[in-house]
This record gives structure tokens, sequence and C-alpha cells, in this order.
């Protein structure tokens, strides 16, 4: 089965490393200030001449109360007045990029992400998808990906109302941890009736998929306390599920130095609360996906992994990676054919450069032949757990063991270490592996003895 998990202490202990989670190859660490505002308009003029479906994210940086463990991108504060200005400038860039595409190219993903999206007003949300659906040809009849973030906090069953009125059909639901304790840690302080309530308005309004997230590693948490949070979460049954492990850099994200480090729970703790969890999702009849993702047998991602047309990119794992992903808002990232680019990550910055008309974008890469090469391995391993060297060679016209030839005693030990299978035609991730399936992306990875493993989270 494609969920089979072995779970081996020593081999996790051995492989588990700080590297990229591979939303995208190159990563973002990649990312240079030499690709701007020309590159992004030849790659959507192409998109546009191949007529490629679009997935669109957009960013919405503002939340009323700041989460001590977030890494995002975002603005607090408790002045709803400030979302207005950056819809007006959000709404320039839309008109802007949407200038450069055809009219027909349907958009089969759409993405709120941030930040908390319903922040925003009931009126705002509506001016925004008005906009959106103006400029861009959103579906009518249900059949795209239409997502937002949701906070429980900030949702009752009106604001589920008008998101599913607006053509959203999946939401993700910020949960983290239930315990008290760790919530005050963290400053999130969220019920299970809170969740619970946005969770039955979503069942009862009939979106398509839930999904819940949540984060091993936080101050305060325990094996046995974070058990009865995964019970819980299990009790409520999303479709799928994310479990994070918190990454604690308070030298990178300034509001991570208001948790007390005395307070996180031991490497060993944060093992034993993986292990459990692993063992409780798959029990109640979750398939691992991958990376930290689990799934029902029925949902999208488990077919489609079980079909092997599973993709991934800065969505995470998704079935939508033949679409371009148009990033809008401040610090959204887009990935058009062979482009990657990230608009400005100071609000500022994005709302004055627009307010000349002229788009936001900062940085970002175009794609050599290596890295297409590269990023279709590490695609594979991460989404199938396994890569078929002949579908490389024919797609690339290479021959894989000779051009890798410098990795394979990476690959041989791995092998010996029985984290996968290693022979002429094939590289199969084997159960004990597929929690380490980073680690062995990160033998195909050119880049990553350029930059300080400091910069990335653990693997487990």
């Amino acid at each position: 089965m494609l969920d089979a998990i072995r779970w081996d202490t020593d081999l996790i202990r051995r492989y588990d490393l700080a590297g990229p989670r591979y939303t995208s190859y190159p990563t973002a660490v990649q990312f240079n200030s030499q690709v701007g505002t020309f590159e992004l308009f030849h790659a959507l003029r192409d998109s546009r001449k191949a007529q490629r479906p679009l997935s669109l994210y957009v960013h919405v940086p503002f939340c009323a109360n700041i989460c001590y463990y977030c890494a995002c991108n975002k603005v607090i504060t408790k002045d709803r007045g400030r979302a207005q200005p950056y819809l007006q400038r959000l709404e320039q860039e839309i008109q802007l990029i949407a200038c450069h595409l055809d009219p027909t190219q349907k958009v089969e993903q759409l993405h709120f992400g941030g930040g908390t999206p319903t922040f925003l007003s009931h009126d705002e949300l509506r001016q925004l998808m008005a906009h959106l659906r103006k400029h861009f040809n959103l579906l009518d009849d249900d059949s795209g990906d239409y997502g937002i973030e949701i906070d429980p906090r900030e949702a009752d069953w009106s604001t589920m109302g008008l998101l599913r009125e607006l053509g959203f059909n999946r939401v993700s639901i910020g949960l983290q941890d239930l315990d008290p304790a760790v919530q005050r840690a963290v400053n999130r302080l969220q019920s299970l009736e809170e969740t619970r309530a946005v969770i039955d308005a979503a069942r009862t309004l009939q979106f398509r998929s839930i999904n819940i997230d949540l984060i091993y590693g936080l101050p305060r948490q325990t094996p046995e306390n974070f058990a009865r949070t995964v019970d819980e979460v299990i009790r409520l049954q999303p479709d799928r599920l994310s479990v994070f492990n918190y990454a604690h850099l308070p030298e990178r994200f300034m509001p991570q130095r208001r948790i007390n480090s005395n307070e996180l729970p031991t490497p060993a703790q944060k093992l034993e609360m993986l292990q459990r969890t692993i063992e409780q999702l798959i029990s109640a009849g979750y398939r691992y996906i991958g990376m930290d993702h689990f799934a029902l047998p029925d949902d999208e991602l488990a077919i489609a992994q079980e079909e092997s047309t599973l993709q991934r990119n800065f969505q995470g794992y998704t079935t939508h990676g033949h679409c371009d992903l148009i990033g809008l808002g401040v610090s959204a990232i887009s990935q058009i054919g062979d482009l990657y680019c990230q608009n400005s990550s100071d609000l500022n910055h994005y709302q004055n450069t627009l307010a000349s008309m002229q788009l936001a974008t900062s940085r970002g890469l175009l794609c050599n032949a290596d890295d297409r090469l590269r990023r279709a391995v590490i695609q594979q391993l991460i989404c199938n757990f396994s890569l078929e060297f002949s579908d490389i060679e024919q797609a690339f016209n290479i021959d894989f063991q000779g051009y890798f030839g410098e990795l394979w005693p990476q690959l041989q030990g791995m092998a010996k270490d029985g984290l996968l299978e290693l022979d002429r035609d094939r590289i199969t991730i084997l159960p004990a592996g597929r929690l380490l399936v980073r680690s062995v992306c990160m033998v195909f990875d050119a880049y990553l003895e350029q930059h300080s493993r400091q910069r990335f989270s653990r693997v487990i």
C-alpha cells in the first residue's frame, strides 16, 4: 500500500537533517533580484500562447492577533480599515496581470491565504471576488478547486455561507493544538466548539473538502496531551490533515522570541508525538500522502497518488501542478512555465509600487535545463515515492546513471541503510524511508551545499 510507513528510530535519527520542503525546485532561497517584471511579462505571454489553465493564489496578510509560532508574511492590526488601501492595490495588480493573459484561460484552482483572509469584511470579500471574476475566467459550475484558509475565531455561519456563495468549495482550518496551556503559550486561544461550529457549517453548506492544520513541537506540548488533540481532530473527520513540525527559529521570525524555549518539548518527545500521531491517523483510516500530509482514501490527493498523478508546488501537494500559478498580493510567488517570481514582501513597498501602476515583482529565477531535470526527479520522489529512470531519460534525453553518477555512492548508502531500493531501472522509497523522503530529494539538490542548513526546518 502507498500509505504504508515503517517507523525506524535509528534511521530517523541518522537522516533527520535540515533541508527544503521542495514546494519548488530550485527553492525560493535561490531567487535573485535579476528577475523582474520583464521576465514576468514574457512568461505570461507564453502562458497565453499555450492556453495553459491557471491557478490563482491571493495573499491577504492581515491578522487581528499574533500567533507566536507563525512564520508567515503577515500584518498584525486591529484596524480593519487597513484592508481597503491594500485591496485597491491588489485590484490594480489583478488588472495589470490579467491584461497579459487570455480571458478564456480557465482558473482551475483558486486559493486565498494569509494572514487571515476572513479578516476582510463580507463586502470586501464580495468586492475582491467580483474583481477576480471580471478579469479572470473563474468557473461557475463548482468544478474548480477553490479554497480559503479559515481562522475559526474570525468566521461564523454567515461567513461560511458567504464563502460558499462566492464559489469557495474547500476550507483549510488552522487549529494547531487544543490544549489550553499550549494555546496560552503561543497566544492562540481557540476552543474545540469554535472549530466544530465552522466544520459543521462547511459540511451543511456542502463544501467539498475540509483540511485541518496541526503543529507538533510547540511549548508545553507533551506526547500525551498532543495525542488527545489528535483524537479530538479524528472525531471531526476532516478530509485532509497537515501535521507540521514546529521549527523554532527566533533569530529569523520575531514573534517566536515570545516563546519560552525552556518550555519546548525535547527532540525525543517530538519524535514520540509524530510516531503516535501517525499510528492514530493510520488506525483511523487516513493515508500518509507524504511530508506532513494525510488524507482519507477517497480524497483527491490520495486518489492522485494511487494513479501517480500527484504533483507538488507552492500550494503543497496538489492535483493542479499542470496549471500556471499566478501569485497575487504582498510576498506572493508565481510559477509560470520555467519562471518563478515573487512580489515584494514589504507591504508599503508593494502598495507604493502598484500605486505607480507598476508590478511589485522583486525577485525570482528562470530555470535552466539542469533545474528542469532535477525538478522532475524530486517531484517524482516526493509525490510517488518512486522514480522510473526511463521516464526521465525519455523526457530529457539523458542516461540517468551517467548524468547522476557522482550521486550513486550516496544513493547506495541510503539503499544499504534501508531508506530505498536502488536498481538499474528505478529508485523506490521503502516504508522506513517515506518519512525521510526530503533527505533523499536533497541528494539531487545541486544548490544545497551553497546555503546554511539553518535556513531550513528539519525533516522530522
